[in-house]
C-alpha cells in the first residue's frame, strides 16, 4: 500500500531562499522542518553558515539546527539515523513534513539511505589524515587517482574531505570506494517529494555577494576569530571560515579574504546546482513562485 505520508524537500544553492519558501510551506501545510544543512548543525557557527533567525525560528519548529558541537564527530550515517527517529516520531502527528537545506549527500541519506561502506579503523583514519598533512591536496588527489581511477572522474576532487572518505575506505577495504556505490537501498515508510528553487544566475550571484557583506557586518569575523583554536577541524574546512584564517595569520587581506569567500561561495553555488540536476522527478520553481502555487501542486 502507497504511504500517506511525505516528505518535501526543499532544494536549491546557497543563496537562492530555500529558507524563506521552506518555512512559508511549512506553515501552510501546518508542520514541521528538518534541517540538513551540514554546517547549521554546530552551534559555534551561526553567522557564516546563515542559520535562520530567531523570529524564523519561532515561526516553524526546527530540527538539527545548532544541536552539535564542532568538537563532536557527527556523519552523514549518524545524521541519517537521528533524522529517521525524528521524522517517524513527527509523522505520528502530522501526513506532511518539510526537509530543507543545500547539502545533498545528508537529503539523499534520509530519503533514499546510503550505500553500505566497511567500518574505518581508526589506524586508517590516522594515516591517510597524516598523508594529507604531509603531502597536501595534490597528494591526496594522486593518492585516489591510483587507487580508484573510477571514483577519480566523478568526485570534486578540490574537495578534500570527499577524498579523505574515497581513501580511508579504499585502505581499508582493500578495494575501489566506487565498488561500494550503487547498491540496493532501503525502503522508506514515506515518499519523498523534491522541490527545487532557482533564479537566474547573476541574479543569484549578486544575493551571494549581498549576504557575504551582511555576515561581516553581522560579526562574521569576530565568530571566526573565535574558533581559530578549532580551524582544523573538519567542520571549519567550509567556506566563509577557511578563507577568514589566512586573514589573521597575516597571508592575506581581510578584503582578499572577503572576496575569496564570494568567489568560492558561487563556485560552491555553482557544484549544488549540478548536484540537484541529478533529481529527474523533481518539480522546478523559481524563487519566488508564490506559495500558494507550490502549496497547491504538492497537495
Amino acid at each position: 500500500m502507497m504511504s500517506t505520508k511525505s516528505l518535501i524537500y526543499i532544494a536549491g544553492p546557497t543563496g537562492v531562499g530555500k529558507t524563506k519558501t521552506a518555512i512559508a510551506l511549512a506553515q501552510a501545510f501546518d508542520t514541521e522542518i528538518i534541517s540538513c544543512d551540514s554546517r547549521q548543525f554546530y552551534k559555534e557557527m551561526a553567522i557564516g553558515t546563515a542559520v535562520p533567525s530567531d523570529e524564523e525560528l519561532t515561526a516553524v519548529p526546527h530540527h538539527f539546527i545548532q544541536n552539535k558541537s564542532i568538537e563532536d564527530t557527527y556523519t552523514v550515517a549518524d545524521f541519517e539515523k537521528e533524522a529517521l527517529q525524528t521524522i517517524e516520531k513527527l509523522f505520528l502527528t502530522k501526513d506532511t513534513l518539510i526537509i530543507v537545506g543545500g547539502s545533498g549527500m545528508y537529503a539523499d541519506a534520509v530519503m533514499f539511505g546510503m550505500d553500505a561502506f566497511p567500518d574505518i579503523p581508526e589506524e586508517v583514519r590516522s594515516q591517510i589524515r597524516f598523508f594529507y598533512e604531509t603531502h597536501g591536496l595534490k597528494g591526496l588527489q594522486e593518492l585516489l587517482r591510483e587507487n580508484d581511477p573510477k571514483y577519480y572522474t566523478r568526485v570534486d576532487i578540490n574537495n578534500p574531505r570527499r577524498l579523505l572518505r574515497a581513501l580511508e575506505v579504499c585502505i581499508a577495504a582493500d578495494q575501489p570506494y566506487s565498488s561500494f556505490l550503487g547498491q540496493e537501498r532501503p525502503e522508506r515508510s514515506f515518499v519523498s517529494k523534491m522541490l527545487i528553487l532557482h533564479r537566474p544566475r547573476t541574479v543569484l550571484y549578486d544575493r551571494i555577494n549581498e549576504r557575504v557583506d551582511q555576515m561581516l557586518e553581522r560579526g562574521l569575523e569576530e565568530e571566526v576569530r573565535k574558533l581559530i583554536p578549532f580551524k582544523d577541524h573538519t567542520a571549519l574546512r567550509t567556506v566563509g571560515y577557511k578563507e577568514l584564517f589566512p586573514y589573521f595569520e597575516g597571508k592575506s587581506s581581510l578584503e582578499e579574504a572577503v572576496l575569496e569567500i564570494k568567489k568560492n561561495t558561487r563556485r560552491y553555488a555553482k557544484r549544488q546546482i549540478t548536484w540537484f540536476k541529478k533529481y529527474d522527478n523533481a518539480l522546478c520553481f523559481p524563487a519566488d513562485t508564490a506559495v500558494e502555487e507550490i502549496y497547491e501542486l504538492l497537495n
